[in-house]
């Protein structure tokens, strides 16, 4: 009896045990799903929660709320836990890197662009990365695929598996890439080493998207392998560790990059190879043309009087040779309040957004912007357009006001988005279909 009664006491201690254990995990877990309740009614509220591009998409049949998809993610609230599955919060902020995917050890989340509601222009290409136009290739930002790392990797596959062109035919190169960004210069280099004749023509400056990025932006990469380079280590770094890194591995192949060269057309050849054409009338003949160019294509203009003028830039480059100058940035996205950021200190910045409040930034810029209007750094002009551009002044539209305003001013910059190279791509003829809800696939 005094057995039984003791082994009655041991199981009721493990019972109570694992009680405690189970209450305040319960309890742990309501926490949880009432902050991220929160965190997801807070990103609803300011318009970051309906993704922009990739992002993920969770399987809630198969999450078992490991959090590791959390754990592996290094933005922060990208996605958040409710009732013990996996959920999305600040979606628009995703930038596309998959190690939430990577990370799941059930496969609960798949990588998808565009939502239900909102498609997305995208370009058909098949797992080797090629167009419904044999020989044209597209890798990188441009077919959905952003971030630095999947952007190397696709580059260097894409020309990895480019069929050799059978017959040589003089003065016809066996590649043309366009784009000289990560995946652009990836391509070049897989080229080289395949013994490919090859040029690649970049409509700006070396580094593509990343050249625009304002000098001191911190990057989020990882580690890549580059062809005929090796592996490069890299996680936090700044726009011009990576310019000096791809200024070093250019150098050191002796590549052939044409910088401040846009192609306007891509045009097929009977004889099955491609005449690419600049914007000042130079051609190019290849068997291959490889497209490693971003999604925005051309800055979008605002169409206004004046907008041709010298002192209009849709990009802000050095901004700490820029000082004593009265500045007007137009736009409210990350691109336009980190650049009135970074010339604030030395300059009188007023910032013109057409809403009324701050949408889709990053919540550590809604943090800094907020703080320089208030600090009366930046003379923020909410519900304003800029309709006019003269000499030396700028004139606004203010919502609420009977007349516009005559600002002094020394320069504009212009943030309005970029436009999709839709039609560049429709007129070479490879197809472009927009996409819903549409699930990425892995490639090799």
């Amino acid at each position: 009896m005094e057995v039984l009664i003791e082994q009655i006491a041991v199981y009721g201690s493990v019972f109570l045990l694992c009680g405690i254990v189970v209450f305040f995990y319960l309890r742990r877990q309501k926490k949880t799903s009432k902050i991220t309740t929160q965190k997801v009614a807070i990103a609803k509220e300011e318009g970051v929660y309906e993704p922009v591009s990739l992002h993920p998409h969770i399987d809630l049949n198969i999450c078992i709320g490991s959090a590791a998809c959390i754990q592996d993610c290094p933005e922060k609230d990208i996605l958040g836990i409710v009732d013990g599955k996996a959920t999305a919060i600040n979606t628009s902020h995703c930038i596309g890197h998959g190690a939430c995917f990577h990370a799941c050890p059930v496969e609960a989340i798949s990588l998808k662009i565009g939502t239900e509601k909102r498609g997305v222009d995208l370009p058909h290409i098949n797992e080797n990365f090629e167009t419904n136009v044999q020989g044209i290739y597209i890798a990188g930002e441009l077919g959905g695929m952003g971030l630095i790392k999947n952007s190397v990797e696709q580059g260097k596959q894409a020309v990895e598996g480019m069929r050799t062109p059978k017959t040589k035919i003089p003065n016809v190169l066996d590649l043309v890439i366009v784009g000289a960004g990560p995946a652009g210069i990836s391509a070049t280099l897989m080229a080289k080493k395949r013994g490919f004749s090859s040029v690649t023509l970049e409509q700006d400056s070396l580094g593509g998207t990343v050249y625009t990025f304002p000098r001191a932006k911190i990057v989020m990469t990882a580690p890549m392998d580059l062809p005929l380079y090796g592996k490069v280590k890299l996680y936090n770094t700044s726009k011009d560790e990576l310019l000096t890194l791809w200024r070093k591995v250019i150098s050191e192949n002796d590549l052939d990059i044409h910088e401040n060269t846009k192609v306007e057309q891509i045009i097929p050849q009977e004889a099955g190879f491609f005449n690419v054409i600049t914007a000042t009338g130079e051609e190019f003949l290849a068997h291959n043309v490889l497209l490693a160019i971003g999604r925005r294509g051309s800055p979008r203009k605002l169409n206004i009087p004046g907008e041709n003028s010298q002192k209009v830039a849709y990009r802000l480059l050095e901004p700490e040779r820029i000082s004593g100058k009265k500045i007007v940035v137009v736009g409210g996205g990350d691109s336009a309040v980190e650049s009135a950021m970074l010339v604030m200190e030395d300059n009188d910045v007023i910032l013109s957004y057409r809403k009324d409040k701050f949408a889709r930034i990053k919540p550590k810029n809604r943090e800094r912007i907020l703080a320089a209007i208030d600090s009366g750094k930046i003379n923020a002009i909410f519900n304003s357009n800029l309709v006019e551009i003269k000499e030396k002044t700028v004139i606004l539209k203010v919502e609420g006001e009977a007349s516009n305003r005559e600002i002094e001013n020394d320069l504009v910059y212009i943030f309005a988005g970029g436009i999709l190279p839709t039609k560049f791509l429709q007129d070479a003829g490879i197809e472009v279909t927009k996409r819903f809800g549409y699930t990425m696939k892995k490639h090799k």
